[in-house]
């Protein structure tokens, strides 16, 4: 248990320092993470809005930040570019993000002139097409999830991939946590966080 604990504040911290510079990229984190534990609250009761929260409010800010604030240059405060952060990154990269929106972007679309996606749906079910949506997302959501944890089953070792999966489902937590200011910050100007060459050095 000490292992996973280490080997999870070691992700995370990886996660900050290396993809969380931007004050707009880590306001919108906090947007994110209210809206994903808004969606918490639901998926036991409904799980379709749930899954429409999740992806319209939540992951929706979540990667705006990540694809159109985060700096994308050379990074000085960890002597690293973004090429090497891609290469290293544990969970989702820009490019199998890009994947992964894709799917998801696609699914209202396939869903809109095929009712049924292909046979998964009952031709004469009073589901509805927002629900049928939802519950595309929540088949997305949860796929993408499980998928990278065993995908790094095999790139890393089990571990790796149960301590990604632990962080991704804790991170909304986490999240309000440590960008609670952001906004405040942001509001002052301060457009990067400066605490995190202080922390680095």
């Amino acid at each position: 248990m000490k292992d996973f604990l280490h080997a999870l504040k070691v992700q995370r911290w990886d996660d900050h320092r290396y993809y969380h510079h931007s004050r707009i990229n880590q306001s919108l984190h906090f947007v994110s993470a209210l809206s994903f534990l808004t969606a918490y609250v639901f998926i036991f009761t409904d799980p379709v809005a749930a899954a429409l929260i999740g992806w319209l409010a939540a992951m929706v800010s979540r990667q705006a930040g990540h694809f159109f604030f985060e700096p994308k240059g050379y990074d000085e405060v960890n002597q690293a570019t973004h090429e090497y952060k891609e290469s290293i990154k544990v969970g989702y990269n820009l490019k199998r993000k890009i994947v992964l929106l894709a799917i998801w972007a696609a699914a209202p679309v396939v869903l809109y002139y095929n009712p049924t996606l292909f046979g998964l749906f009952e031709a004469n079910s009073e589901i509805d097409y927002i629900h049928r949506v939802g519950i595309a997302w929540l088949v997305i959501g949860v796929g993408g999830l499980l998928f990278r944890t065993v995908h790094l089953f095999f790139l890393k070792d089990v571990q790796t991939g149960l301590v990604w999966m632990t962080k991704i489902l804790t991170d909304p937590f986490h999240d309000l946590m440590l960008y609670y200011k952001a906004p405040l910050c942001l509001l002052r100007g301060e457009l990067i966080d400066p605490a995190l060459g202080k922390q680095h050095a």
